[in-house]
């Protein structure tokens, strides 16, 4: 991986594109991902790339996490993060399954991932940052990696800044997928809620039908529209459909 390390400050132009990570309905999961990869790299110090995955949240302790969006922003890095994945064992998994961080400060001299190790130092990483951040029913990875040993812990007074930018970037993008799944389900419920007025009108237009043709009241006429629903086996809300179009009965 031939790439130099991000050298980026905190600029207006750059706090404006994290604020927009909360924006409802900017894009899905894997592009929220794919926009948190692209500014750590461009903002974090030492920072030559980065990978984002959301995970499902286990709703108790036998289940496992499973991996349900991710993106990095460089294409090795992808793949890197697809193999471990596929692996179903590394570093992301521990992150996950402790929510504490993780971090190598030289791969070269890792010992407690083998194989998660020999990828990273076949595209030429040397060191790397894992963080955890949960939100709700939203649970994200943000692995931030560097070409030279120490290169995301130097130990100077510009770690402090270094850590809090990435702990804000990871839970912006958090809540940008919570938001989102928020939103989802309060659209759906709205979206039910309307066809459920919609139906009690049809059926409700149907009643009056029923009971103009047949000189009956309101209860009676509803029986008749439920006895005709299960005899010709035909949704209610169909039934008064066709009687309220003068479609006649099925």
């Amino acid at each position: 991986m031939d790439v130099a390390p991000a050298e980026s400050v905190l600029t207006d132009r750059l706090a404006f594109e994290i604020a927009r990570l909360g924006v409802v309905g900017e894009s899905s999961d894997v592009g929220t991902l794919h926009r948190v990869t692209e500014l750590a790299a461009r903002a974090v110090p030492g920072c030559a790339g980065a990978s984002g995955v959301r995970w499902s949240t286990p709703r108790s302790a036998d289940e496992r996490p499973e991996p349900l969006a991710s993106s990095a922003s460089h294409p090795d890095l992808a793949e890197e993060v697809d193999r471990q994945l596929a692996r179903g064992h590394g570093p992301l998994y521990d992150v996950v399954r402790t929510r504490r961080a993780v971090v190598s400060e030289d791969v070269l001299a890792e010992t407690r991932w083998p194989e998660s190790t020999a990828d990273l130092l076949r595209r030429g990483i040397r060191c790397f940052t894992t963080t955890p951040h949960v939100k709700e029913h939203v649970l994200v990875t943000l692995s931030l990696y560097g070409v030279r040993p120490r290169a995301l812990t130097s130990g100077g007074r510009g770690d402090q800044g270094q850590h809090a930018l990435t702990s804000l970037l990871v839970a912006q993008g958090s809540a940008a997928m919570s938001n989102s799944l928020q939103y989802d389900e309060v659209h759906r419920t709205a979206v039910q809620l309307q066809e459920a007025v919609e139906s009690r009108a049809v059926v409700d237009q149907a009643k009056g039908i029923l009971m103009h043709a047949l000189g009956c009241d309101a209860d009676q006429a509803f029986a008749e529209l439920r006895r005709l629903s299960q005899t010709r086996h035909v949704k209610l809300t169909a039934l008064a459909g066709r009687i309220v179009g003068h479609q006649g009965l099925p």
